[in-house]
């Protein structure tokens, strides 16, 4: 298929299933090319949130299979990629640029946002109580600075993550968030 016939619909298509998506992104980490058994490992591995080691036979059979039969011949066809069934050889075609936003963006890198949130909570939880108990410098009259504090860091924090999942996003002054 040629540049030409890959429209957006169709690049929306061949990029809505996640195996797909994730190839292609690990196909770029590799400078373009790979063989399918460490692809099978690393799609299986962001797959089940696990280190590429700790992924069973049962997760890493579940991928190759897709990939091999279904995942491969779709992006080859769409002329993504170049795949030997017979070697295991996969091979990025030129023009990755522009299925670039149609990609997962930070899969082994993302940020256990969760812990920060839980964090904030649990001192929030304990300010609160230190206050209610009047216990410590959290008398009544700190309370409402305290509980001031906590509502900038949750915000601080909600808009760090809104700015590290939305990479490009435009922020005051002109500047982007990468």
């Amino acid at each position: 298929m040629s540049e030409t016939e890959l429209t957006q619909a169709k690049l929306f298509d061949v990029f809505s299933n996640a195996r797909r998506r994730r190839t292609v992104q690990f196909l770029k980490q590799q400078g373009g090319s790979c063989d399918l058994a460490p692809l099978v490992e690393q799609v299986a591995a962001w797959e089940n949130d696990t280190d590429p080691d700790d992924v069973t036979r049962t997760q890493r059979r579940r991928v190759y299979i897709s990939l091999y039969q279904t995942h491969l011949p779709m992006l080859e066809d769409h002329g993504i990629v170049d795949w030997d069934p017979e070697g295991h050889e996969i091979e990025l075609l030129p023009n990755e640029e522009r299925f670039e936003p149609y990609l997962d963006r930070h899969l082994e890198s993302q940020h256990a946002w969760h812990r920060f949130y839980a964090t904030v909570t649990a001192v929030g939880v304990v300010a609160f109580g230190l206050s209610v108990l009047a216990i410590g410098p959290l008398t009544s009259g700190l309370a409402p600075v305290v509980a001031l504090t906590l509502c900038v860091a949750v915000f601080a924090l909600s808009v760090a993550q809104h700015v590290s999942r939305r990479p490009l996003t435009e922020l005051p002054l002109g500047r982007t968030s990468r």
